[in-house]
């Protein structure tokens, strides 16, 4: 199981399977929902964004056997983490930075 279906259940990996890959921002202007609320199908998802945000990791290999969970709030992913994830932290930092509707990156140390 990776990061998508760890944070956000089974269902969300079944729905980012099915769905085609999502133009972000021409869902956006077509639907006039925020980036940051785009979910995997297209639809309107609260946290679209962290879920996007947790694919792409599954996408990129990142192992998800760490403490790291990804959040967001508007249109900022808020990664937090154990002592154990500061090796892929940085890496993990880039590739939510990458993903459509996110603005801005913070880290936090789970505490």
């Amino acid at each position: 199981m990776g990061f998508l279906g760890k944070l956000f259940g089974k269902e969300e990996e079944a729905k980012a399977a099915a769905a085609p890959r999502v133009a972000v921002q021409t869902v956006a202007q077509e639907q006039s929902i925020p980036p940051e609320k785009v979910g995997l199908d297209g639809k309107f998802d609260q946290s679209g964004l962290a879920k996007r945000v947790a694919k792409a990791l599954d996408d990129a290999n990142i192992a998800d056997n760490v403490g790291l969970w990804v959040a967001q709030t508007g249109s900022t992913v808020v990664l937090k983490y154990n002592e154990d994830a500061q090796d892929i932290l940085a890496k993990a930092a880039q590739i939510a930075k990458e993903v459509d509707g996110a603005t801005a990156v913070e880290t936090k140390p789970n505490t």
